[in-house]
């Protein structure tokens, strides 16, 4: 499915196709307790949240977590992420969506920061995995950038797609950080981690629904 000719979107996952905020709070939640922190309101975590994560921690806690606090809190959410995640499901009209840009003949793929033994069977039981010319979550240890991700991504994709005709749909400005760096758009959606101020500050399109985002993905990748 498709050719280097075609348009092609890189899907993220966590706060993008899988609509799992609700999870992630819970999760940072029960991380911050670890550490003696008060809970954060969805509102406050899409305001200060960044990569690399340690980052994010340092916003709430005015420095940054040494490495035995990282370890604790990064164990303890990904321990609770787990627990609440089975509560969470696709992001409405996400089926709809992959089905359409699928039949059209256009390729589109999953790059996840969530990991790659965990995010696999996930999409399988979903039901969507078909929709997908390759499925990658991260490998080695979380809380880093995207963007050396992405390379390998589309390395492994090989000639199937044109970076510059590929973009990648995402609810992270780190996203659009990663698009950048392997010459590729970016549209970004608020469904997810960020406010739309936040993602308005990096200079790509912003949308609030994952159907306005592939009309932008659409447009832009005919404008290469």
């Amino acid at each position: 499915m498709g050719t280097h000719n075609d348009a092609h979107i890189v899907w993220d996952w966590n706060g993008t196709l899988f609509h799992d905020v609700d999870a992630v709070i819970g999760a940072t939640n029960a991380a911050f307790a670890e550490l003696g922190l008060a809970p954060i309101t969805l509102e406050r975590y899409r305001e200060l949240y960044c990569v690399p994560v340690p980052r994010f921690y340092e916003r709430l806690m005015g420095r940054l977590p040494s490495e035995a606090e990282w370890e604790l809190m990064d164990a303890t959410f990904h321990r609770h992420y787990t627990d609440h995640r089975v509560r969470c499901g696709l992001a409405d009209g996400v089926e709809d969506l992959l089905r359409a840009w699928a039949s059209a003949g256009r390729s589109q793929s999953i790059l996840s920061m969530y990991g790659h033994d965990d995010l696999v069977p996930m999409v399988r039981d979903f039901g969507i995995d078909s929709h997908f010319i390759r499925v990658d979550g991260r490998t080695g240890p979380s809380g880093g950038s995207k963007a050396e991700h992405m390379v390998r991504h589309l390395s492994a994709l090989g000639d199937v797609v044109d970076p510059r005709r590929t973009v990648v749909i995402g609810d992270a400005a780190d996203d659009a950080l990663a698009a950048r760096h392997v010459g590729a758009r970016a549209v970004l959606y608020t469904g997810g981690s960020h406010g739309r101020a936040s993602l308005e500050a990096v200079g790509v399109p912003v949308v609030d629904t994952l159907s306005e985002a592939v009309a932008q993905a659409e447009r832009l990748a005919a404008a290469a």
